[in-house]
């Protein structure tokens, strides 16, 4: 049973993503200024904040273990330093895939100084909209990770969506976790759009293709 708070936050949240989304619509031409009224109100009230992605891979052991599976994905309409923090597990585009996703953490945000560890390479400040991402596995080396080690900075805008639960089947899932600020937030979304035999046909349906 989710509680009468709960709901409150989940609408607050639903409405600010609704906001988001317009506003982004609006900038890039698809609805005209008189829409956005309507289109605001449109998407608060169909679809949900979250949607399922087939994840393969062991970049992200051991937060995400095993080598594949299904991830419930908190949407993200305009991806900036409020909406998404360093320590979030994120769903982003692919920069050398443009057609594929990929799941890894967001280390840095702009403003942050990167220090490599080899002494040949300088130290530089990720500029305005840009952020660093990194494979949880410490064990795959940066070509096996494709991570920021292999590809650079990436824009904030290329991240989707922030990873809020993964399940590998019906009895191994659970919460991805992610920065403190996040969790919480999130917390209300999980409890109103987790539905994890959704995402164990999902499972399934992926398993047969």
């Amino acid at each position: 049973m989710v509680s009468p708070s709960t709901w409150v936050r989940y609408a607050v949240l639903r409405y600010q993503y609704s906001v988001f989304l317009s506003w982004k619509k609006y900038h890039a031409g698809q609805i005209k200024r008189g829409e956005l009224y309507d289109a605001v109100w449109k998407n608060f009230f169909q679809g949900k904040l979250t949607c399922l992605h087939w994840n393969k891979g062991e970049e992200m052991a051991p937060t995400i273990a095993g080598d594949r599976g299904t991830l419930l994905v908190r949407k993200i309409a305009i991806p900036a330093p409020m909406q998404v923090f360093v320590g979030d597990v994120v769903l982003l585009k692919d920069p050398e895939r443009p057609d594929d996703y990929l799941v890894r953490r967001l280390a840095a945000i702009e403003d942050y100084e990167m220090i490599s560890t080899d002494e040949k390479d300088a130290p530089f400040i990720l500029e305005k909209d840009q952020c660093w991402v990194l494979s949880d596995n410490e064990s795959l080396k940066p070509k096996e990770a494709r991570d920021s080690r292999l590809f650079g900075p990436i824009p904030m805008t290329d991240i989707v969506g922030r990873v809020v639960y993964a399940l590998r089947s019906a009895v191994d899932h659970g919460p991805v976790q992610n920065s403190r600020l996040a969790m919480n937030e999130d917390s209300s979304v999980l409890a109103v759009e987790l539905d994890v035999d959704e995402m164990v046909k999902g499972t399934k349906t992926k398993d047969m293709l």
